[in-house]
């Protein structure tokens, strides 16, 4: 049972931010600190990916662990109210994910996902080492 009347429920799921999210801002700062440069949710690309590396052919995402069901994370567990609705919402979601991610690779482009749990130095650093091995189809 949810512990928020539906009104204020609302009021808290219009404050997600789709873009700039705290997750989105800490993987920009660390990259751009490290000197690479990056364009910021082309939609000429599929998915509308949160950072686009055209000279290395990456489109990185960085995708909240609830709203992308990231498997295994216990940030990705079904609310206990509405579950029909969140569970069909979040498959709509995730199938969405895994149709961006092929059309970039049938288009010669590397997908990357972080997930927002994955924000850790270890992590950022091997996002970062990936980008930089990363060559064009």
């Amino acid at each position: 049972m949810d512990i928020y009347d539906p009104k204020k429920r609302s009021q808290i799921m219009a404050k997600v931010r789709g873009k700039d999210s705290k997750p989105e801002l800490a993987v920009r700062r660390f990259l751009h600190r490290r000197g690479l440069r990056y364009h910021l949710h082309r939609s000429d690309f599929p998915g509308k990916p949160d950072l686009v590396f055209t000279s290395r052919h990456v489109a990185v995402f960085v995708h909240g662990c609830f709203w992308h069901q990231h498997p295994g994370c216990r940030k990705a567990k079904l609310p206990d109210s509405r579950k029909e609705f969140w569970a069909k919402k979040l498959a709509a979601n995730v199938s969405r994910d895994l149709g961006a991610q092929k059309a970039l690779r049938d288009i010669g482009w590397k997908p990357i996902i972080i997930w927002e749990c994955e924000i850790i130095p270890e992590r950022l650093e091997q996002l970062y080492e990936e980008i930089l091995t990363s060559t064009p189809a």
